[in-house]
């Protein structure tokens, strides 16, 4: 599975070769969106890049939202650095393991709420900034009309009719709660379970690099980062569901899942058992114009798909 990947951070270069226009309504009623709720969920690359363009309500939302995070990130570092104090004092008198433990948790939080802090006041993008994972919300484009679109949606698609429950999977080993894979749609099982978005809402995602889960040594999981030798954007098949709430309580979900195939050499030689489908240009305008009459030509355009060797590394 694709388990976070990076959004081609000169994409609006790539929109411009494509066509495509941003769906500036969709992007504010995100900010909106339960009065901002969803910030922690969006890559800081959209929310900045975005601050010019969208309405003045909606950038306001988000910008009060982000100053009560600051508020109690600084309340919190102010609480933790005083635990750390008081314990580093404790352990001056008398050493124990419960200051010592006392004094690594607060000095981890410490470091992490500086981080938070320092990335709210930073304007400088940095590669991260463009990193999503299973429900964050990332741009897809989509065909709306007569013309193509780049709307957010959530990296995880719950179909139609699903309750939002269904987000979630009980782990049949350990028999505790776990995020459903809807975040990915196998190739193989395009034409059952996902027979009413494959030929009908199809969606592209344009990606740097991509992240997946392995195991290593002792069965410990390993974060390994896949890029193109090539350098190019990855074009990424996707499908998407506008999701309503059927008990009228939520509000509505536009989200997407990206296909997957079985693993290209280079990927299963590193431990993992699949890959995003990375389809050629030349395919774009078939792809996100589907025929649910002929499905065969969307499965020859993932037998047409790129290959561009991924190297891999280990995530840092």
């Amino acid at each position: 599975m694709c388990y976070s990947a990076r959004i081609h951070s000169d994409y609006r270069k790539m929109l411009r070769k494509l066509g495509p226009v941003m769906d500036l309504k969709a992007f504010a009623k995100l900010w909106l969106r339960e009065k901002g709720l969803e910030r922690d969920k969006i890559p800081k690359a959209l929310i900045d890049g975005l601050r010019s363009e969208l309405a003045a309500e909606a950038v306001t939302e988000m910008d009060a939202r982000f100053a009560e995070d600051e508020q109690a990130w600084q309340q919190e570092l102010f609480k933790q650095s005083k635990r750390k104090a008081d314990n580093e004092r404790k352990l001056a008198t008398k050493p124990t393991k419960t200051a010592e433990s006392e004094v690594r948790i607060a000095t981890g939080k410490i470091d992490q709420l500086k981080r938070w802090i320092a990335d709210v006041k930073r304007t400088d993008l940095v590669d991260r900034d463009w990193q999503f994972f299973p429900q964050w919300w990332a741009p897809v484009i989509v065909r709306d009309g007569d013309q193509y679109v780049i709307r957010p949606m959530r990296y995880q698609l719950r179909k139609p009719g699903l309750p939002a429950s269904s987000d979630f999977v009980v782990d049949k080993k350990t028999g505790r709660k776990r995020l459903s894979g809807t975040y990915n749609a196998r190739r193989d099982n395009l034409d059952r379970y996902w027979r009413h978005q494959f030929g009908y809402t199809h969606g592209l995602m344009i990606v740097d690099t991509f992240w997946e889960n392995v195991e290593g040594p002792e069965g410990k999981n390993i974060r390994l980062q896949f890029v193109p030798r090539t350098g190019e954007p990855m074009l990424v098949a996707c499908l998407w569901a506008n999701w309503s709430d059927p008990e009228g309580l939520l509000p509505d979900l536009p989200c997407f899942a990206a296909v997957t195939d079985d693993p290209e050499p280079e990927v299963a030689a590193a431990g993992h058992d699949r890959t995003i489908i990375n389809i050629k240009p030349e395919h774009i305008e078939a792809w996100l114009n589907p025929d649910p009459a002929n499905l065969q030509a969307m499965f020859a355009i993932f037998d047409d798909k790129r290959h561009p060797y991924y190297e891999h590394r280990m995530a840092a």
